[in-house]
């Protein structure tokens, strides 16, 4: 038993099946819920046995390498590290407990419902709720905090202590979070857990696999000094110490608006319906994107906002709602792909939609077809033209003080809730502005519309001084009119594409002066797009007032411009990786510019609000970039191997692209591990539980063993087979892919997105490249593999 334990086949095999039935308890929970994913998969007697056998296999092994000496430390750490972290998670399941605690303002109790029962324990104190406090951003529904101003009783005395989101209370061994709130905002909904043993366990087990991964990388006996070694054994050179560190247009307008006045409008501020206060050019911005114009206009956003509120009924007959959907054409015999705002009414003025929309929000969500989601995607571009015509969407109006929660408003908005001389005059202020306007427009003389912007804006200072700054709004307008990710990915694909020509060029033929100067200014464009990548991913912190990566258009930002980064740490001594890093970064923002990346800066939700999410989800990205420069690198030097046997230096090329991908991949899965530990840490933090299986979590660690897997698979074949392990370095990437698309719009989970149908309108010219970079070369190499 002891020798099949410690054979290397039973430890991949054993990997492979956990990481295949953790893939398959994802599909069944998509289908059939939690508990039963829960039930057959994570909580079987065959997946406790599977971890089991894996930490005996790892002692078994270790013992038959000899991996307990002093040389090979961070070996034995990194792999008895798991061995700690699953004996925590054992010692919470089976002695841990958690449980909820409903609380109403003045009630007190001992008691605590357990999870998963009806079953009740009781407390070594009472607690008494004081008070619930439900804070939300200005002007907006949606919470900024949940807060229990609590009075715990023990027998040395009472204690008043308030818990909210990120902020809990450890009491004699008991853990107290903030989980929920009834509607009427005079109840809490407290989660109680008490697994002071399994969790100091599982802590030390995440130190130890910290320090693991960290010796994984800096050690002098580690993979990745072994393979550096080896590189420059190739290269002649010493690496950077760096690199071990982490169509047509529509111009119909009332006429040329001059500039200065619409920079001074586009910077007035407003209160959106996040209650984020923005300058009124992002709000133009975000409508255009919404209704599909962003590339159709000629003139400027702002502008375009101004002439539809002055000027409704010349916009009205213009065609500028996009339909995508044919059969939705076809249905109400729209014959081009872009209506104007009368045609979605009969003559008699009945909205054509009405039946279908209102028998489409009777569905449940899962039950809505693609056509649904079209229809209901239209009828949100319709309205939005309907407001703008009805001046219900533009807040820039703060109401007196007296009014609750800082709210603007709208000058189309219902005012009766204030003083009717304050309702009369936020109506004066607009209808004059919006009169100024129509007159400037025809006479050439903007004065008294500047007069009138300018009154709008002491208003705002009188009533919200305290709300609104300037220097952020400026910044912000900047950040807008430069887009400057836009020109990055032009650059990134432009210089990356270039370069990874010439690299190609110069592996044939001698490379002369002029080709190194080439070479170098290609490079120095790179790190100017980098320069500048860095700067918007600043000014986007700045704007938001946190770690711009807590959204899916974020995330692909940020793993972009850390791709970017890993390739030029090599770009001295390997242009073929700088190309290839920048060419994945280049594409990395494409996709964040597609329709169904929503790039606008909102509020963080309660949870989020933790410094631990900038680290985790950071880390995770940075990982995901290093696996997206070892995918290209894998598909390039399997594309690459049939000319290896006719030019020696390509062969010689392939060599040094492997150890720099083997490299990478080592510090893209500590970069991983890292990740994945310091979001357990957040979530055992901020809600009290370091893994709750869901998708995402789920997918990360499948990701995390694939590569593992595959950095392990030398075992079985020479290290020089250099074939095997570029095909398996490309084919893991789909994990990733699956972790950080499939996951996010496809499965059910706290990190989904829901967008499922923006996936859908992504063209095959996106897919089909992307499917041949990945199947062409895999059959190649497989083919090649299989006749050896």
């Amino acid at each position: 038993m002891i020798q099949i334990l410690a054979s290397y086949r039973t430890t991949l095999f054993l990997l492979a099946t956990y990481a295949l039935l953790m893939a398959a308890a994802t599909i069944i929970e998509k289908q059939y819920g939690t508990p039963v994913a829960k039930g057959i998969v994570y909580y079987s007697p065959l997946f406790f046995l599977i971890q089991i056998l894996l930490c005996a296999a790892f002692v078994c092994t270790s013992m038959r390498r000899r991996l307990f000496t002093a040389d090979k430390w961070h070996y034995s750490l990194l792999h008895g590290a798991f061995i700690v972290i699953l004996a925590g998670a054992g010692v919470t399941h089976l002695w841990g407990r958690e449980g909820i605690i409903h609380l109403r303002e003045g009630e007190k109790t001992r008691l605590f419902r357990l999870k998963g029962s009806e079953a009740h324990a009781e407390l070594p104190f009472e607690l008494e709720l004081r008070k619930f406090n439900l804070i939300r951003y200005p002007g907006s529904l949606s919470p900024s905090s949940y807060e229990s101003y609590l009075t715990i009783h023990t027998p040395e005395g009472a204690h008043e202590v308030k818990i909210c989101m990120n902020h809990i209370q450890d009491m004699d061994g008991y853990r107290l979070f903030q989980a929920s709130y009834d509607e009427d905002e005079r109840g809490s909904i407290l989660s109680v857990s008490d697994d002071s043993t399994g969790r100091s366990i599982t802590y030390i087990g995440y130190l130890l696999l910290f320090i693991g991964l960290a010796g994984s990388i800096f050690a002098p006996k580690s993979r990745l000094m072994s393979a550096r070694r080896r590189l420059n054994k190739l290269t002649g050179t010493i690496l950077p110490a760096v690199i071990l560190c982490f169509g047509s247009s529509l111009d119909c307008h009332a006429g040329n608006m001059p500039q200065d006045h619409l920079r001074e409008f586009g910077r007035l501020p407003m209160q959106s319906v996040s209650g984020r206060i923005i300058p009124i050019n992002t709000f133009a911005e975000e409508l255009l994107q919404k209704t599909g114009m962003q590339d159709q206009l000629s003139i400027p956003a702002e502008q375009w906002l101004l002439e539809m509120m002055t000027f409704a009924p010349k916009w009205a007959n213009i065609p500028i709602v996009a339909v995508e959907n044919k059969s939705i054409r076809h249905k109400y015999g729209w014959e081009k792909e872009r209506i104007s705002y009368r045609d979605a009414f009969t003559g008699e003025g009945k909205y054509l939609l009405a039946d279908e929309i209102a028998a489409i929000y009777h569905k449940s969500p899962e039950k809505r077809n693609q056509l649904d989601k079209d229809l209901i995607k239209l009828d949100e571009r319709i309205n939005i033209i309907h407001q703008l015509f009805n001046f219900q969407l533009l807040r820039i109006f703060p109401l007196p003080d007296g009014m609750s929660n800082n709210h603007w408003a709208a000058a189309g908005d219902d005012l009766g809730m204030i003083a009717k001389e304050a309702a009369a005059q936020i109506g004066q202020m607009f209808a004059d502005y919006r009169q100024a306007v129509r007159n400037a427009s025809e006479s050439g003389s903007w004065e008294e519309a500047d007069r009138a912007l300018q009154t709008i804006s002491r208003y705002q200072k009188t009533h919200a001084a305290h709300l609104i700054n300037d220097l952020k709004l400026k910044a912000e307008v900047s950040y807008n009119h430069y887009n400057l990710s836009n020109s990055c990915k032009k650059i990134y694909l432009i210089s990356g594409g270039l370069l990874l020509l010439l690299t190609f060029y110069f592996w044939f033929r001698p490379e002369n002066r002029a080709g190194k100067k080439g070479r170098n200014v290609l490079i120095a464009c790179v790190a100017c797009g980098f320069l500048a990548h860095s700067y918007t991913i600043i000014l986007r912190w700045y704007i938001s007032g946190y770690a711009p990566w807590s959204n899916s258009y974020e995330t692909m930002v940020t793993m972009a411009w850390v791709a970017v980064a890993g390739g030029l740490l090599f770009a001295r001594r390997d242009s073929m990786t700088c190309a290839l890093a920048t060419l994945f970064g280049g594409i990395a923002l494409f996709v964040s510019e597609l329709n169904w990346m929503d790039p606008q800066i909102t509020p963080l939700a309660p949870v989020l609000k933790s410094p631990w999410l900038m680290f985790h989800v950071a880390t995770l990205m940075a990982a995901y970039g290093f696996f997206g420069i070892c995918c290209f690198i894998g598909g390039v030097n399997l594309l690459l191997s049939g000319c290896s046997k006719q030019y020696e230096k390509i062969a010689m090329q392939i060599k040094r692209l492997t150890l720099i991908n083997e490299i990478l991949m080592i510090i893209g899965m500590a970069l991983m591990g890292i990740g994945i530990f310091l979001g357990a840490v957040w979530a055992n933090e901020s809600w009290g539980r370091y893994w709750g299986w869901d998708p995402k979590e789920t997918w990360a660690l499948i990701s995390f063993v694939l590569y593992a897997l595959v950095l392990h698979a030398h075992w079985f074949y020479p290290t020089a087979d250099h074939k095997r392990f570029n095909l398996l370095a490309q084919l893991s990437f789909l994990s990733v892919l699956m972790t950080y698309f499939g996951v996010n719009y496809l499965l059910s989970g706290m990190h989904s997105y829901g967008n499922t149908s923006g996936l859908t309108d992504i063209s095959m010219a996106i897919w089909l490249p992307a499917i041949l970079f990945f199947t062409i070369p895999a059959v190649t190499a497989y083919t090649r593999i299989s006749r050896k």
